[in-house]
């Protein structure tokens, strides 16, 4: 199996460039974190060995406090940390989001925002550039646990991407002098949650989704100019998961994951290819692939969770021998799931409750595990790397556990923040980025 996983690792990464030069600077893409949920969007990292124990006062290199505000997850390239961040212009005392009664409701925003791209040294933790490109009141609310940035930006080796959703698309070169930039409109999406798909890029295609209470749609564009390649309407409503690349019978497809259907798209023309109900109201969790398979699962009134065999699958193959496997419990809603070798991680946020499956038939394996050293919902997704598994939550706490048969808990780790982003692993460090702070854990 671990042979399988490493030539799926090789596949996968064949659909971003392997190597870039860019001011000097050598990247390897599967080495780095070029993208939300690593090389392989699938929150695991074959080359990083990060420590397993820190604190404020253990094993942190350094602690960067954001001029901005974000649940945006870094990405790592080379010798930076790229991020996007939204900093209120005004009163710094008054509160961004008031104060609101229940978990469903959305607040009013009072404050107009500085919606900017960073880039971090990872040596030493300083600000390189950072560059303002929209300045704006936001057209809606925000929930209480929620960010005015969410969207997590990617990089081809050469160029940085950032999708601001409503405040635009953006392509920035490395010293941070904007290329190119398209404005599609404004988002109106349901109980004014926010917004927070993240693009993806396949060659020279960048791929953007935009799925929302008005016109949905599916956007390519030609990377290098930003010129739109194709454009197709979909019948969705609001969702917030970010589409997934993956090879299907030596040809790519684009995958999103929403409330009606999961489909699948031809990245060359845009036409869909196959479609599967089954998942329920606000689909959050991106979907993960392995083996074959694409896994996309939500949470929210009901429970759902489905593997699709990919080989072969045309036209509407909701019930048939394509759905592999279908579960009605322990489901993820807000995190996505990780996929390490041969184990599917999916979180319960609301229970902070660690299920592992057997991805090619969805199957339990072993007792589902508490995670006892987390005091708050669990937003990031977990991600996994030389044997260890790491799973931040809202409380400031990332509890680490042995990927093995047992997942024992080895380390309890607490800082002084909040973390709501997923962490990045590169090399022998990893990258927190907290409501106030960013930090690089890295062993002294």
């Amino acid at each position: 199996m671990r042979h399988l996983c490493l030539a799926l690792i090789t596949a996968i990464a064949s659909l971003v460039s392997l190597q870039a030069e860019n001011d000097g600077t050598s990247a390897n893409l599967n080495s780095d974190w070029p993208q939300w949920r690593g090389p392989l969007a699938n929150g695991f990292s074959e080359n990083a060995k990060p420590p397993v124990e820190w604190s404020e006062t253990k094993n942190v290199r350094w602690k960067l406090p954001l001029p901005g505000r974000g649940h945006s997850s870094p990405i790592v390239l080379g010798d930076r940390v790229f991020l996007l961040v939204a900093a209120p212009i005004g009163d710094p005392q008054k509160p961004v989001f008031d104060s609101a009664p229940g978990v469903h409701d959305s607040v009013p925003v009072d404050h107009r925002f500085q919606y900017s791209v960073m880039a971090v040294s990872r040596s030493n933790g300083k600000i390189l550039w950072q560059t303002v490109v929209r300045e704006e009141f936001p057209h809606e609310g925000g929930h209480t646990t929620g960010s005015p940035v969410s969207n997590s930006p990617i990089t081809d080796g050469k160029m940085l991407f950032a999708f601001f959703g409503s405040r635009g698309l953006y392509c920035l070169d490395f010293n941070g002098t904007v290329k190119w930039k398209k404005d599609l409109g404004k988002m109106q999406t349901l109980h004014a949650h926010g917004e927070g798909s993240s693009p993806v890029l396949y060659h020279d295609t960048l791929i953007v989704n935009w799925d929302h209470e008005g016109n949905s749609f599916l956007l390519a564009f030609d990377k290098n100019t930003g010129t739109e390649l194709w454009k197709v309407p979909r019948d969705e409503k609001t969702s917030w998961s970010t589409p997934l690349i993956v090879d299907v019978d030596g040809k790519p497809q684009v995958i999103v994951s929403a409330t009606k259907r999961v489909r699948g798209y031809d990245i060359a023309s845009g036409k869909e290819i196959w479609q599967c109900a089954g998942l329920t109201e606000n689909v959050v969790s991106s979907p993960v692939f392995t083996g074959g398979m694409v896994i996309a699962g939500n949470s929210y009134y009901s429970q759902s969770m489905l593997g699709i065999r990919l080989s072969g699958a045309k036209g509407d193959i909701t019930g048939t021998d394509k759905m592999v496997w279908f579960l009605k419990r322990n489901t993820p809603y807000v995190s996505s799931p990780l996929v390490y070798d041969n184990i599917l991680y999916v979180i319960r946020h609301n229970q902070n409750v660690l299920g592992r499956l057997d991805p090619m038939t969805g199957k339990p394996r072993g007792e589902a595990l508490r995670l006892e050293g987390i005091r708050d919902f669990i937003f990031a997704s977990p991600v996994g790397a030389a044997g260890h598994i790491y799973v931040s939550g809202r409380d400031g706490s990332t509890v680490v556990l042995q990927h093995d048969h047992d997942d024992a808990v080895i380390a309890i780790n607490r800082l002084d923040d909040s973390f709501s982003a997923s962490p990045a692993l590169v090399d022998k460090e990893i990258y927190l980025r907290g409501e106030r702070n960013l930090y690089c854990i890295a062993e002294k």
